[in-house]
């Protein structure tokens, strides 16, 4: 008889290679958006209102000071270009918006987004017939910017009577005024007196 054959072993399997950690993630310095609220505009027209209300009789009667430039634009020149026409008049919130952000944030209009807190701002008080008082508070302020001829109560009667057609002036003003600051034009601040108000001097 034969000699019994001795068991065959298997051989083990390698053991499998060891995953090596996976690297942390590295967290962005960049803030996130919150969406269209800035707290900077927040902020911005907090202290807008805050200032008229504070001292109503003044804004009222505030004007111009002597010597303050004409406006290159008609306020009922506002049917071109057709685009702003259009646009302003559905959506004037989105012109409202965009105006502050050239005059407040950038002449460049880097950062711009349609939806900010200005277009909200505009909005929300046209849901209650009182879209004028945001406008004529911007109308007043770019008069301030630019040195341009103007008073209180032009500003409400305009942004209230011809609501679309002065969001439209405004817009095209302020676009003009930047485009003459980029070119080195110094000519909207020809005086520096500011706004007069009654009984400052």
């Amino acid at each position: 008889m034969s000699a019994p054959t001795a068991p065959t072993e298997t051989p083990a399997a390698p053991a499998a290679p060891v995953a090596a950690p996976a690297p942390a993630s590295v967290q962005s310095s960049t803030p996130l958006k919150s969406g269209p609220i800035d707290d900077d505009d927040v902020n911005h027209w907090k202290d807008r209102f805050n200032d008229v209300l504070s001292r109503p009789g003044e804004h009222v009667n505030s004007k111009s000071p002597a010597g303050a430039l004409s406006w290159a634009t008609h306020l009922f020149d506002c049917f071109k270009p057709i685009d702003l026409c259009l646009i302003t008049c559905c959506v004037p919130c989105v012109t409202f918006g965009k105006t502050h952000h050239r005059v407040n944030k950038n002449g460049n209009m880097d950062g711009y987004e349609p939806i900010n807190t200005s277009c909200l701002l505009f909005c929300g008080s046209s849901c209650c017939a009182l879209h004028w008082i945001p406008a004529s508070m911007q109308r007043a302020a770019i008069r301030a910017k630019y040195n341009l001829e103007g008073n209180c109560i032009e500003d409400i009667a305009k942004s209230f009577c011809c609501a679309c057609c002065n969001l439209i002036q405004l817009e095209k003003e302020t676009e003009h005024r930047e485009a003459l600051l980029r070119n080195g034009s110094s000519e909207q601040y020809k005086s520096d007196n500011g706004m007069v108000y009654p009984g400052a001097n």
